[in-house]
C-alpha cells in the first residue's frame, strides 16, 4: 500500500540527487566505438554481441543510481590497493612513459584492452618473475570468498580470460609479461581483505578469447545475430542478462 503521508528523509533526498547527477552523467558520456577486451569471457555470445553493439536494454535493466555509486566505489578501492602494494615494496606502474594507460588495439582497434598495472619488479621472497601482468577487482564478502576457495580461474572464468588476453597482447610491447604468471588482486569491499593469486598465462584461453571477440565483430558486420547460451529463457543467465526481454521476444531463435 503506498503512504501518501510519507516524507522523504534526508538520506533519501540527497541519496537520490546524487544517483540522478550520477545517472545523467553515465547517459551523457559517449559510448565507445570498440569490443572491450575485459569483456570476452562472458558466457552468452549474443549477449557479448549485443553490449558491442549498444542495444538498448530491457525496460528497468538500466543502471541504478546505487549500481554506479558501486562501480565508483571500486575505482577508489584500486587506488588504494595501488598505494598499499607500492608501500608493500612492488615496483607497480599503472601509467605508460607518456602518461596514458597501458593497453593494446587489435582488429583495427575494434578490440582493444586497458590493464590496471604492470610491476616492474618486488620483494625477492615474494617474486614470481617480472615484468608482470597486475589485475585488480573488487568484490562483495560472498564473492570475494568464493575466489578465495576456489581461485580466479574457476570462481571469476570472466576476470580468467581478460587476464590471459592482456597477457597475450601485451607482450609485444613489454617482453616477458606472458612468461611470468600475473598478480590477480581480489579486495574484500565489506572487510578490507585482501586476497592475492600468482596466475600462470593460458595460452589456449588466450586463444579462445581472441577468437571469440574476432567471431563477434565479423558476425556483427555480416548482420549476424550470435547463438545465445540456451535454449531455455528460464535459463538462470537468461533471466539475469539485461537483454532477455528482447532476446527472447516472440520466440525468437
Amino acid at each position: 500500500m503506498l503512504d501518501f503521508n510519507h516524507r522523504p528523509t534526508l538520506s533519501e533526498q540527497i541519496s537520490e540527487r546524487i544517483d540522478v547527477a550520477l545517472q545523467q552523467e553515465q547517459q551523457s558520456q559517449v559510448p565507445r566505438n570498440y569490443l572491450g577486451a575485459s569483456r570476452l569471457g562472458v558466457s552468452c555470445d549474443r549477449a557479448l554481441q549485443f553490449e558491442f553493439t549498444h542495444t538498448p536494454v530491457d525496460e528497468g535493466r538500466t543502471f541504478t543510481g546505487r549500481t554506479l555509486r558501486i562501480f565508483a566505489a571500486g575505482h577508489v578501492f584500486e587506488e588504494l590497493a595501488i598505494d598499499w602494494l607500492r608501500k608493500a615494496g612492488f615496483d607497480l606502474y599503472t601509467e605508460t612513459s607518456t602518461g596514458g594507460q597501458f593497453g593494446f588495439s587489435a582488429v583495427n582497434g575494434r578490440l582493444r584492452g586497458h590493464v590496471d598495472g604492470v610491476l616492474a619488479g618486488g620483494p625477492e621472497s615474494i617474486g614470481e618473475g617480472f615484468p608482470a601482468l597486475w589485475e585488480c577487482k573488487s568484490l562483495n564478502a560472498k564473492s570475494w570468498k568464493d575466489t578465495v576457495k576456489r581461485g580466479v580461474t574457476l570462481s571469476k572464468p570472466v576476470y580468467a580470460a581478460q587476464i590471459a588476453l592482456y597477457q597475450a597482447y601485451m607482450e609485444e610491447q613489454i617482453p616477458g609479461i606472458a612468461s611470468n604468471p600475473a598478480l590477480f588482486t581480489a579486495i574484500n569491499k565489506d572487510t578490507a581483505e585482501l586476497y592475492f593469486e600468482w596466475v600462470p598465462f593460458n595460452g589456449e584461453l588466450a586463444q579462445r578469447a581472441s577468437d571469440r571477440g574476432v567471431r563477434v565483430i565479423q558476425a556483427t558486420d555480416a548482420g549476424e545475430l550470435l547463438p545465445r547460451i540456451s535454449k531455455d529463457p528460464a535459463h538462470y543467465e537468461c533471466k539475469f542478462c539485461s537483454w532477455q526481454d528482447r532476446c527472447w521476444r516472440g520466440g525468437a531463435q
